[in-house]
């Protein structure tokens, strides 16, 4: 499905940042490493990699991974691109200095623990987690994301994913979404940006 989703030549998102990653990237600093989780087209990673960033994009499509090398390119940038199975991938440890899951709701309660999990893994102590998707309230808009309940969040899943974990931003709110045509009117989203303890 996803193949076929971003084998045309547009960008079914779009070729600019979520709102979410161009309001909180000001957390990070220069040079820092970021994992960008399920990254699609490129639209974030090349994002964060013209603000000085080294971004590594990890996904499991070979067509979206290549329209992220050609955006890269064309915005004069460099990225690590890996094209990963994330049901079986092997997460690093320690590795990263901020971790992006942005629209990652593809992903069942299962298939999301383990990628929670990894994520968490792949984090440097101290390191910086930012989330961004689809609140439970979004079953009520045409504007995008899955139609099942059970793959859309709440404030309260994400804490309760990460414990312990420092919040230093969370929201549930309604805004209006021009993604592309994959996103595209108003839309209930979640945010959350959080702090990997130190021990």
């Amino acid at each position: 499905m996803w193949d076929e989703r971003f084998s045309g030549d547009g960008y079914f998102y779009g070729t600019e940042p979520a709102g979410f990653v161009a309001a909180q990237a000001w957390r990070l600093t220069q040079g820092a490493q970021v994992l960008s989780v399920a990254e699609g087209e490129g639209r974030n990673a090349v994002w964060l990699a013209a603000q000085g960033l080294c971004v590594h994009a990890l996904d499991g499509s070979a067509p979206a991974l290549a329209k992220a090398q050609k955006l890269a390119a064309a915005r004069g940038v460099s990225l690590a691109i890996e094209q990963a199975d994330l049901a079986r991938f092997i997460w690093p440890v320690a590795a990263y200095d901020a971790v992006f899951g942005v629209f990652i709701q593809f992903a069942p309660p299962p298939l999301r623990a383990a990628m929670f999990r990894g994520m968490a893994q792949a984090l440097k102590p101290g390191g910086l987690l930012f989330l961004h998707g689809f609140s439970v309230r979004q079953l009520g808009n045409a504007s995008g994301g899955p139609k099942e309940a059970a793959q859309l969040w709440t404030l309260d899943l994400l804490r309760a994913a990460f414990p312990g974990w420092e919040i230093r931003h969370q929201a549930d709110y309604d805004a209006v979404l021009a993604e592309g045509p994959g996103h595209s009117g108003l839309a209930a989203l979640i945010d959350l940006v959080a702090v990997k303890p130190a021990r």
